[in-house]
């Protein structure tokens, strides 16, 4: 696994010297802190590859569905939490997306946090310290996660896709900002066509003398749509073994759909600052220093010194936007044409023909 110094460095010493009964691996997302929960409990148990297979009947994962962990994921957790070990000397806990718990279920699960039986060791895994609480953070023992250099992401690219030419791996590799899973999505032909699409947008912003932000936000977004509709088809092929009443079901699918549209749409705002970003980069001559290094031509063609402050703030302009995606349920359609004018007003000017 690449990197995570720190991390290793905490749990090799968690091995050899006993562990806590409570751990909180917490980074960005697509760092590795999955692989290395799992990796932990393999340890712990003693048969790292039943843990990786998730067969091993001491281990429990809960992975939730959607966009948040329910109190009944939690309530299930506990009654498992009080069964004795069934063939290694302790049982192994794993919550992914302990940072989207409901207050009902943090509360719930405070309680065995804090007189936690002697077998138990139970991991958190977050991509966001701040919704937890500080009840629960205070219990456990923090294990930090940052995010990966361009080499370690290049590393695996190299391994997963060995056929790709140098500069687009090197995008890639920018692009991911040090997270696999992100660097990973880009291998896919449908992601890569999104951000051709976003791309196009973000120059035709500037750039097109007639411009319609209504259909150049319904371009996007039909992407960001298509791709959660698959993320909710890809959960429909496991439905079966989970034997769920019909409602619940489908709830968890609506959950799936949108925590997918949710985040792409987080992903693509997140891409759209960089592209602006790099035009500053570009004008003032730091190309070495652009996200976008497979679409240099074009932001060559683009960038001037006259348009950094256009640029600036269309940035600023983006972050708070996604700020605003992120914590309040804006409606994606409206919210996004909405930005898209903005951008458009504070861009054109500086690119439009004199």
């Amino acid at each position: 696994m690449p990197e995570q110094d720190e991390a290793k460095r905490l749990l090799d010493a968690a091995l050899a010297e006993g562990p806590a009964h409570a751990y909180l691996f917490h980074g960005p997302r697509g760092v590795g802190k999955r692989r290395f929960a799992l990796a932990f409990a393999g340890a712990l148990l003693g048969d790292p590859g039943r843990v990786e297979r998730r067969a091993h009947p001491d281990l429990y994962v809960l992975e939730p569905w959607g966009d948040q962990v329910l109190i009944d994921e939690i309530r299930a957790l506990r009654r498992d939490l009080h069964m004795r070990p069934f063939e290694a000397s302790r049982r192994v806990y794993v919550v992914y997306d302990a940072d989207t718990m409901n207050d009902d279920a943090a509360d719930a699960l405070l309680k065995d946090l804090e007189e936690p039986p002697a077998y138990a060791v139970i991991v958190l895994v977050a991509d966001d310290l701040g919704p937890l609480p500080e009840t629960i953070r205070s219990r456990c023992q923090l294990v930090p996660f940052r995010r990966l250099s361009d080499a370690a992401v290049r590393a695996v690219l190299e391994e997963r896709a060995p056929g790709l030419e140098e500069a687009e791996l090197g995008a890639i590799a920018r692009l991911a900002a040090g997270r696999l899973d992100r660097a990973e999505s880009l291998l896919d032909p449908d992601a890569r066509e999104r951000r051709d699409t976003l791309l196009a947008v973000a120059r035709s912003v500037y750039a097109e003398d007639t411009f319609d932000a209504g259909a150049a936000a319904d371009l996007v977004l039909t992407g960001i749509r298509a791709h959660a509709v698959t993320a909710k088809e890809a959960a429909e092929e496991e439905l079966p073994q989970l034997d769920l009443p019909k409602r619940e079901a489908e709830q968890r699918l609506r959950r799936v759909q949108r925590r997918a549209e949710r985040d792409e749409l987080l992903a693509s705002l997140e891409e759209l600052a960089w592209w602006y970003r790099d035009l500053i980069a570009v004008s003032v001559g730091a190309e070495e220093a652009i996200v976008h290094s497979d679409r240099i031509d074009e932001l060559q063609a683009d960038g001037a010194r006259e348009r950094i402050v256009g640029a600036e703030t269309a940035c600023e302009i983006i972050r708070e936007a996604w700020r605003a995606f992120e914590e309040f349920n804006l409606a994606p359609g409206l919210a996004f044409e909405a930005l898209l004018l903005r951008l458009r007003q504070v861009l054109r000017p500086a690119f439009a023909p004199a």
